[in-house]
């Protein structure tokens, strides 16, 4: 393996960081208010104008280490530490004239999210999704708990946007998180759900 990048290495042009929290929902002040946040690095694409029978492999082993570091403690800074952050995820946008391979190949290697998920003392699959738009198209990254995915209380998303990116060349790559549920959650959780199945609704299915 390659030495891992550093910031200044990886063609990154700018960090942009969105904080936001409910005050109130439905008309009231939830039990436990969440504070969400995301962090987009904006970077050159190091695949622009290359085709798809390249080995990406060279420049994810360098680069996805130096990503997933970078954003990951700035959102850790922006949610108040690791201890606070109860559920994260992660997201690439593609400029115009990249492959939405690109951005995968950024953040779905053990390089970035292995080490997302250490740096945040996580357990579960990082949820995520990944898209080609063109500059300042917000983007929703959804998110789940870092340590019982199938809570779903923490089912939730974040948007991020930024303006001036990715230009065409570039790719934005993002790490979201949450240090709390969704307001007012009620809907129960997979521990306590009843056995649902097709036949178990005939009734209202027919």
């Amino acid at each position: 393996m390659q030495d891992a990048a550093s910031p200044s290495d990886i063609g990154l042009r700018k960090l942009v960081v969105y904080r936001e929290s409910v005050v109130t929902e439905a008309g009231e002040t939830p039990v436990r208010p969440a504070l969400q946040a995301s962090v987009a690095a904006v970077m050159r694409n190091p695949w622009v104008g290359t085709g798809p029978s390249r080995d990406l492999s060279p420049e994810v082993t360098r680069i996805a280490p130096a990503l997933a570091r970078l954003v990951t403690e700035r959102l850790i800074d922006a949610l108040g530490g690791v201890d606070a952050i109860e559920a994260f995820g992660k997201a690439a946008i593609v400029g115009s004239t990249g492959e939405i391979e690109h951005g995968g190949a950024l953040i779905h290697t053990p390089y970035f999210g292995n080490l997302m998920r250490e740096f945040l003392d996580g357990e579960s699959i990082i949820c995520f999704a990944d898209s080609r738009t063109e500059a300042g198209e917000p983007l929703v990254v959804p998110m789940w708990h870092k340590t019982k995915a199938a809570t779903r209380s923490h089912y939730q998303t974040v948007s991020t946007r930024v303006p001036d990116g990715p230009r065409a060349d570039e790719l934005v790559i993002v790490a979201a998180g949450s240090t709390g549920p969704r307001p007012h959650p009620r809907i129960g959780d997979r521990t306590t759900d009843p056995a649902v199945t097709v036949k178990s609704l005939e009734s209202v299915l027919s």
